[in-house]
């Protein structure tokens, strides 16, 4: 259902871009003609502006809706999982702890006790410079 869906999106794009192009702005841009000049003309310059603004509006809202859909469609299936689920409980610094040892057990050596083997013995900790 997601593929036809995106599929259908992408024709909806495709035809969105093809319509703003058609229209023509204040420098001539990509417009069929000066307006209204041509006798086999299939519509006037205004019929042709309406026609082409509605048509614009009409795929913009598409897209906008196939968006949302497109959007919710992807979130529908995933469980919301925090990161601070998965972390370590703290533990106690092997170190000395108050104001001799500022940084003892912060989150730089949390990483380093995550990362060492089970049975490697851990690198202590640099000494406070005075």
């Amino acid at each position: 259902m997601q593929n036809v869906l995106i599929v259908i999106h992408l024709i909806i794009v495709v035809a969105l871009v093809g319509v703003v192009l058609l229209q023509r702005s204040e420098g001539g841009g990509l417009g069929m003609g000066s307006g209204g000049g041509g006798a086999g003309g299939f519509m006037t310059g205004r019929g042709q502006a309406n026609a082409l603004t509605r048509t614009t509006a009409i795929l913009a809202g598409a897209f906008f809706l196939t968006s949302i859909v497109l959007a919710v469609m992807a979130n529908q299936g995933r469980v919301q999982r925090s990161i601070i689920d998965g972390a370590p409980a703290p533990t106690a610094p092997a170190g000395p702890t108050g104001p001799s040892a500022p940084n003892a057990g912060g989150v730089l050596d949390q990483l380093r006790q995550m990362q060492a083997p089970s049975g490697a013995p851990q690198p202590a900790p640099p000494a406070p410079q005075q």
